[in-house]
């Protein structure tokens, strides 16, 4: 399976963050994107929670909903055995990594003028108030 780069975008950016929403649930979320990178890089959800500074449970809950949202799970796991368990993030997961970033990168490009005229309004731009 060919990987598709998801590097997280800056903090620093001026651009709207994007959360794709299906019905009442927030199906995906540049958060849930960067948790599947973290796993796809550590194989594992608690080495993936530890790397973002969250807890297990709260990437477990955010993995379960994600695996929940979609035709089938976005993340995989096994458990035990020598080197003990490990996750992976599906095909579909890395299919939704990537249209994920290409609708980010979209959406970024058609409000940019907007998005740094809207930045010089606020106090903080960098979101760090």
């Amino acid at each position: 399976m060919t990987k598709t780069s998801t590097t997280p975008k800056s903090a620093t950016q001026k651009s709207p963050r994007v959360r794709i929403q299906i019905g009442k649930a927030t199906a995906l979320g540049p958060g849930k994107v960067e948790l599947l990178q973290a796993i796809d890089t550590r194989g594992s959800i608690s080495g993936a929670a530890r790397d973002m500074g969250m807890s297990y449970r709260h990437a477990w809950i955010l993995v379960d909903a994600m695996n929940a949202a979609f035709t089938s799970d976005l993340v995989v796991t096994s458990t035990g055995g020598k080197g003990g368990g490990g996750a992976k993030v599906t095909e579909l997961g890395f299919e939704v990594m990537k249209r994920f970033r290409t609708m980010e990168d979209k959406a970024a490009k058609s409000v940019e003028a907007e998005a740094l005229a809207f930045a010089k309004l606020l106090k903080d731009p960098s979101g760090d108030a």
